[in-house]
């Protein structure tokens, strides 16, 4: 039987149709294939360039992966748990920050329902939340912070049933104390979530994690070993909240969406607080040697509480967008800020020496090539 060409198109969901045929970021490896060549320097996606504990490479490779990984990610949910002094209960494991924050907005999010963000805050949480067809009410940045009081009074007005609020925060590195966290979480209005990622959290000064009870109701905290672990390419995320939330996402929640060694890799990396202290250590140092190419080159660094800087270039996104662009054609991949007045800043990841040598000697170029 031949189909008519108005059989051939699967039937889509009105929501489905509505969105756009886009993705919150477009990865190095595109970019490389667009140009034709690898990247010098890969500074762009906040990966740890110093890589994942010896411990966790050792425990990866002895891994069995021709088996599927415990759907219940009991010893790493246990080693969580006690690493947090929490219950195992208080523990959701998951593929990233990015598939909790899939998982959370599908539990909580239908059409219609309203989320509060900051504008220009990390855009994956948006793309979730369009697609489960939440409206997005968005907060402006306040001195290059997200602003809490902003996003918990903007969640009153629209009744929000999330507040997303990433502290430290990407794209900008700023951050603020967990006591100015924990004052802001006093005007929460009942029945709606603070979503805080924390992220970068082991990358910044102590007195920054907010000392909320796992019991806490109001709030899911949201952790990764993507950043100070170094293992993004694992996807491994998890979350601390009281234990009828975690609960509820073995309701929707990928059961064996955590592979073998990305567990193993994890609960190593877990006890190795030699190597994150070590990471760390050369996470500082590359801070401050971004901050020095910065003003070597007459720009100011914004003072950062992550693996990352950003850098204010001095004028506006467009200017800004071609440092970028001739930064990424010399092959020295960064990213920027995606909303006004943010978008005066590129963002630059810690690196090695080498790519910061290779940093060093590619932005007065960029510079001069879009000051045209």
């Amino acid at each position: 039987m031949r189909l008519s060409a108005g059989m051939a198109e699967p039937r889509y969901t009105p929501l489905a149709l509505s969105l756009p045929a886009t993705v919150p970021f477009v990865g190095p490896e595109t970019q490389e294939r667009q140009r034709g060549a690898p990247f010098t320097a890969r500074l762009g996606a906040n990966e740890s360039v110093f890589g994942p504990s010896p411990r966790a490479i050792e425990a990866m490779a002895a891994s069995d992966i021709w088996m599927y990984g415990d759907p219940e990610n009991h010893d790493l949910r246990e080693a969580l748990a006690d690493h947090h002094g929490v219950k195992a209960e208080n523990i959701v494991v998951g593929e990233g920050i990015d598939g909790l924050l899939g998982y959370l907005v599908r539990l909580l999010v239908g059409t219609g329902d309203s989320v509060v963000t900051s504008d220009g805050a990390y855009p994956t949480f948006n793309y979730h939340v369009a697609g489960f067809g939440g409206e997005l009410h968005k907060v402006p940045y306040r001195d290059d912070h997200e602003d809490p009081a902003a996003l918990i009074a903007k969640a009153s007005e629209v009744d929000a049933k999330l507040v997303y609020l990433a502290n430290p925060d990407n794209p900008m590195g700023s951050w603020h104390s967990g006591s100015d966290i924990l004052t802001a979480m006093e005007a929460l209005p009942d029945g709606c979530l603070l979503v805080l990622d924390e992220a970068y959290v082991e990358c910044a000064p102590e007195g920054t994690a907010a000392l909320i009870d796992a019991e806490d109701p109001r709030v899911i905290r949201l952790r990764t070993f993507s950043k100070v672990y170094g293992m993004a390419g694992a996807r491994v995320g998890y979350a601390i909240a009281a234990p009828g939330l975690i609960a509820a996402f073995n309701k929707v929640r990928n059961h064996f969406g955590m592979n073998r060694a990305a567990q193993a890799g994890a609960l190593a990396a877990l006890r190795d607080s030699d190597w994150l202290k070590r990471v760390q250590a050369r996470i500082v140092e590359a801070r401050n040697r971004i901050g020095q190419i910065a003003r070597e080159n007459g720009l100011e660094p914004l003072p950062s509480a992550t693996n990352f800087v950003a850098i204010d270039c001095g004028r506006d996104g467009q200017f800004a967008k071609a440092v970028l662009d001739s930064l990424v054609a010399q092959g020295i991949f960064v990213r920027m800020p995606i909303s006004a007045p943010q978008n005066r800043c590129i963002r630059v990841s810690c690196g090695e020496t080498a790519d910061m040598d290779a940093f060093a000697t590619a932005l007065p170029k960029a510079l001069a090539a879009a000051r045209g």
